[in-house]
């Protein structure tokens, strides 16, 4: 068996038997952690089914759900996949989804066939009801290792989508399985400093062991095959027990983690576990923390994090704070870090509904929007478009001022969505587009230039639905309907291989996308 063979090859010494592991591990355009990437952009840049060209014709649609074992505490229930769309096993290449739940316990998943691959319990399920701040059991989301290099703008290989006609395409085109859909155009990019990391170009044939990382109630870290769920060694102490921990990440042999809402007397900050060693250090934040992604990471290694009424930025390395921008009101949602003409820039949003975006070093803003839309905790989502304007998009609960919107009434909320302008170097970020009246919604995801919204609904009765949106206009091209039948509470979005994933609040996993032959 692949996972006995594997096992074999790992040396005992490394503490988790990831290290040394972690440059590898990025996919072609896999979703690896919270919000996608170490900046926590939510924004897949290439995909080989889903474009706006093909979301406007027929064929996505629901096409698997299946139940996971879990048990939901307060609000929090099953959390947003780890993906992997081209694993090498035993049985050929295959795609698999790594599911965490609240009860502690983790589903992999085949998810071209709907087939639960393996099925844990890391922890046992604390006894205690817990508190909507402080749940208990798991509250973070399972992650892959990673790096912290920008994403390429679009990948080079497509996903399986029509059914097989033929082993070979059209002259010039190879196989009819790599043909991908016609990426957008690239955008001119100007040089990265010396120091800038970028993603490695994957290799799904190099022969490393590979592996989905989960923290339990208990504070430890689990590390385990994505073959089979086998942990090779013992879990390791990271965080104190029943800590409300988010955004854990795993990248330079490190693995990162927030605590928030001083949940089991657990101050809120950023916390880091040496994966060579078992070091564990911790930064405490001086006001609470804000947002739902936890630290966002920089290409240089640089975390940043939302804490009360300031962005700060800590050395990844010490846990140091290097930094601070002062905005003048409480953040809402978590740091979100991107690039703009060679350089690293970072945003949040406030409670009032402003976006801030200030320099790397955190000396100033380079850009503040307009507010008056009041703001849920949660998260920012960004992307740029085939011209090469930045858009950031934001859920909002409630009317919303200050557009014009012809994508009909708002009075539960929406997603707003604003783009930023650069006129001779001077930074503004301007309304964009509001979308159609959603309930609650979460942080949206962008796919190769297709938004994907979540009304997130309240009950049964009020189920969530999924929408499809014109990355330009937020006009809506596809929804859901009544495929979804419970609410979303913890579950957010995850997309990879052309399918796009949500998590219901009774345990649920549901998949969208484009049907094919098996």
């Amino acid at each position: 068996m692949i996972g006995k063979l594997t096992r074999a090859s790992v040396a005992v010494g490394c503490v988790l038997g990831t290290a040394g592991l972690l440059h590898a591990q990025r996919g072609s355009g896999d979703w690896m952690t919270a919000g996608y990437d170490a900046q926590r952009s939510s924004w897949v840049r290439g995909d080989g089914k889903i474009s706006p060209e093909t979301m406007a014709k027929p064929g996505f649609q629901f096409l698997w759900k299946m139940k996971l074992k879990n048990t939901p505490r307060q609000m929090s229930s099953i959390t947003s996949p780890a993906l992997i769309d081209f694993y090498i096993g035993y049985r050929g290449f295959r795609t698999l989804g790594f599911f965490g739940g609240s009860a502690n316990s983790v589903t992999g998943i085949d998810t071209d066939i709907a087939v639960r691959e393996w099925e844990k319990t890391i922890a046992p399920n604390p006894p205690a009801a817990g508190t909507g701040p402080c749940p208990g059991g798991m509250t973070s989301t399972v992650t892959r290792p990673t790096n912290t290099g920008y994403p390429p703008a679009t990948f080079g290989r497509g996903g399986r989508g029509t059914p097989a006609k033929s082993g070979v395409g059209e002259p010039g085109q190879g196989a009819v399985t790599l043909r991908n859909t016609p990426p957008p155009p690239p955008v001119a990019a100007a040089p990265a400093p010396a120091n800038r990391r970028v993603a490695p170009a994957p290799n799904p044939f190099a022969r490393t062991p590979q592996y989905v990382l989960a923290l339990d109630s208990e504070g430890k870290l689990h590390s385990m095959y994505l073959s089979n769920g086998d942990e090779p060694n013992a879990a390791v102490a990271f965080l104190p027990a029943n800590a409300n921990a988010q955004g854990l990440i795993a990248f330079d042999n490190h693995a990162y983690a927030a605590t928030v809402n001083n949940c089991g007397g657990t101050p809120d900050g950023i916390w880091s576990l040496d994966l060579k060693e078992g070091k564990v250090t911790s930064w405490k934040a001086p006001t609470p923390i804000a947002g739902t992604m936890g630290p966002a990471a920089s290409p240089e290694g640089v975390l940043y994090v939302a804490s009360g009424d300031k962005l700060i930025s800590v050395d990844a390395t010490g846990l140091t704070q290097t930094g601070a921008y002062s905005a003048g009101a409480k953040f809402a949602t978590s740091a979100l870090v991107f690039e703009h003409k060679g350089k690293d820039l970072v945003a949040a949003a406030t409670a009032d509904g402003r976006i801030h975006v200030a320099d790397a070093v955190l000396s100033k803003a380079v850009a503040v929007s307009s507010g008056g839309s009041p703001l849920a905790s949660g998260a920012l989502a960004s992307w740029q478009d085939a011209a090469g304007t930045r858009w950031f998009l934001l859920p909002v609960n409630g009317p919303v001022s200050g557009f014009k919107n012809t994508n009909g009434t708002v009075t539960s909320g929406a997603v707003t969505a604003w783009k930023m302008v650069d006129q001779g170097g001077s930074l503004s970020i301007e309304p964009g587009w509001v979308s159609r009246d959603m309930v609650s919604p979460t942080t949206p995801i962008i796919v190769n230039g297709v938004v994907f919204a979540l009304s997130s609904g309240k009950s049964k009765r009020a189920p969530a639905v999924l929408y499809a949106i014109d990355s330009l206009t937020g006009r809506t091209i596809w929804n859901s309907g009544a495929a979804i039948t419970s609410f979303v509470s913890t579950g957010g979005l995850a997309s990879g291989g052309g399918r796009v994933y949500v998590g219901a609040h009774d345990g649920t996993q549901y998949q969208f996308g484009f049907p094919m032959e098996h």
